[in-house]
């Protein structure tokens, strides 16, 4: 017998709550609306304020990234129209673009003001940052981009409405940037613990800057806006400088960032048979793994030496005293020697076929033509140094006792040889697998290992990059103003704020003898746990009436660790009641 019935039709709706379940509960938590709106007063003549059209925004990219001009359809889709009190039909491009455009004239002010606010309410030191700036790709035109001033000035830093919008122009190409593309770069700084990371702050430079000024810049805004009275900064190779270190020095700051390798060679190979190693604590997950279950897969680790040593900021005239703390991988070193040897090999191979194809007299074996072919082949790869080659003509001696060309070849007037240089090769091998970190940070106040084992953490910044433009989509960007295109970045940074706190909150809550499983729970994960939660929605002669249905279990328990209030303690406390 059928447990199920068919029933008369419905005049009701079903709408998608979905992730707004925990989305929205946070951003009340975070005061997201009431910060904007103490930097943004409202105009008499709107009907809502910017605070609220804006955290409707940001939820719209958390919940279902989407083009502006779907958020109407979007908010009457997730009901989000009765959670925020909009109603859908007035949510269109202008007042979202209104609403950004106030939004980028206090930008800075309103992302520290989170911060300071986020950092307080759930007890996030800001005296540590990790930070790691990224590109952010563009398509189309965007002819009224132009260059800007930089942050820093003489007699100021500039922010907020003194500051233009990052230039959308070509930059330097990436793995998955080709070169000439439109972009702007987003420096994100981080914090990072047991718990994961959690970005707090950040800034945008133009397309064709580099690390050197996105950090500068960066670090000028946190002393504005952040006001730290403690800060040990954590950052790339790109950014190093010694005018880096120099700036926080000045302040009283500290820095730890990995340096050029080519940089601190010499200095290493002076040191080199005087330096004491010692292998690193720190190991990654999937290390920590293999030695747990005892795997038979190769156990890398990480060996550390350090060696006290003083810069010098020819700018500043400034000494800055700092450790170099070398760092040998034995990943690394097999990593760099088999990239190393696909390119030998590649090459090697390139320059046989082409040694065969002049000794055969095919087309294309000038030497003009020929010269073309080994720069094709050389391109950027490092092994090019190894080898060596040269166009040798034959005298018509030589020529005469070759062999008759085959058909379609004329006889060859050259030799093609080329050599491979093994003791270049010896060289390099003896650098694989090391590296350079320096620091400010004085030994007596945290050992290398422990600063090593804090510095592995920039990982995590890079995969804050990752979920910045992948999960939030903060790309493609469909704006072709240069003002709003910041805005949207800007709001988007606080989504990435709430993105990682609500995972920050989950794994708070879990015990620590919970199941590893469980304690690296993520925030897509707890997205996609509401990702069918529904509300129905009643047409009266009142109006709509909007009826939550029930919880999953696990829907509950996730409410219940975070903390929340479910959707019907929620929307009852929203919604009025209808008139008996």
């Amino acid at each position: 017998m059928s447990n199920f019935w068919y029933g008369s039709q419905s005049e009701s709706d079903a709408v998608n709550l979905g992730a707004l379940a925990v989305v929205f509960p946070l951003l009340e938590r975070m005061n997201v609306a009431q910060i904007i709106n103490q930097h943004l007063p409202a105009d008499p003549r709107a009907e809502f304020s910017h605070g609220a059209v804006l955290s409707l925004l940001m939820a719209a990219r958390l919940h279902q990234p989407t083009a502006l001009s779907n958020v109407a359809t979007w908010a009457a889709d997730s009901a989000a129209e009765a959670l925020w009190q909009i109603p859908a039909e007035k949510l269109n491009d202008d007042r979202l673009g209104r609403s950004l455009d106030a939004f980028f004239r206090q930008r800075h002010s309103i992302l520290a003001h989170l911060a300071l606010h986020v950092s307080q309410e759930f007890g996030i030191p800001l005296s540590e940052l990790h930070y790691d700036p990224t590109h952010i790709l563009f398509e189309g035109a965007y002819d009224n981009a132009e260059p800007r001033e930089g942050v820093v000035a003489e007699d100021r830093v500039r922010s907020d409405d003194a500051l233009k919008p990052a230039h959308i122009t070509k930059g330097r190409g990436t793995d998955d940037a080709p070169d000439g593309a439109l972009m702007i770069h987003a420096g994100l700084c981080t914090y990072v613990d047991e718990f994961g990371p959690l970005p707090l702050f950040g800034h945008t430079v133009d397309g064709n800057q580099n690390g050197h000024t996105a950090v500068a810049e960066q670090f000028a805004l946190i002393r504005k806006h952040l006001r730290p009275t403690q800060l040990t900064m954590f950052s790339d190779r790109g950014t190093f400088s010694v005018g880096h270190l120099s700036r926080l020095t000045r302040e009283g700051f500290q820095a730890v960032c990995s340096a050029p390798w080519q940089e601190f060679r010499p200095l290493f190979d002076e040191h080199r048979q005087t330096l004491n190693w010692k292998k690193a604590s720190y190991l990654s997950l999937e290390q920590q793994r293999r030695r747990k279950n005892r795997s038979d897969l190769p156990q890398e680790h990480y060996e550390l030496a350090t060696l006290r040593h003083t810069l010098f900021d020819e700018e500043s005239k400034q000494e800055i005293p700092c450790r170099v703390i070398f760092v040998f991988s034995t990943a690394d070193q097999k990593v760099v020697r088999q990239q190393r040897q696909k390119q030998i090999d590649k090459i090697r191979k390139g320059l046989e076929q082409i040694q065969a194809s002049v000794a055969a007299g095919r087309r294309s074996t000038e030497p003009q033509a020929v010269a073309r072919r080994v720069e094709k082949l050389f391109g950027a790869k490092q092994a090019a140094r190894y080898f060596a080659w040269e166009m040798t003509p034959l005298s018509k001696q030589e020529q005469a006792a070759l062999p008759a060309p085959t058909r379609g070849c004329k006889r060859p007037q050259h030799r093609f040889t080329f050599q491979f240089h093994e003791a270049a090769l010896r060289h390099d091998e003896a650098d694989d697998g090391y590296s350079a970190l320096v620091t400010t940070v004085p030994q007596n106040q945290i050992s290398a290992d422990a600063l090593f084992t804090k510095f592995k953490q920039q990982n995590y910044s890079e995969h804050v990059n990752r979920q910045f433009k992948g999960p939030l989509a903060v790309r493609p960007v469909f704006l072709q103003s240069p003002h709003r295109v910041e805005a949207l970045v800007f709001l988007m940074m606080m989504a990435l704020t709430t993105y990682f706190l609500l995972q920050r909150l989950y794994r708070q809550s879990v015990p620590a003898d919970a199941p590893q499983k469980e304690r690296r729970t993520t925030a897509q994960t707890i997205l996609r746990t509401f990702s069918r939660y529904v509300l129905l929605i009643h047409h009266t002669r009142l109006g709509r009436e909007v009826q939550p249905t029930r919880l999953t279990t696990a829907q509950r328990a996730l409410l219940q660790r975070l903390g929340f209030a479910t959707p019907a303690q929620i929307l009852s406390k929203k919604l009025p009641r209808p008139p008996t």
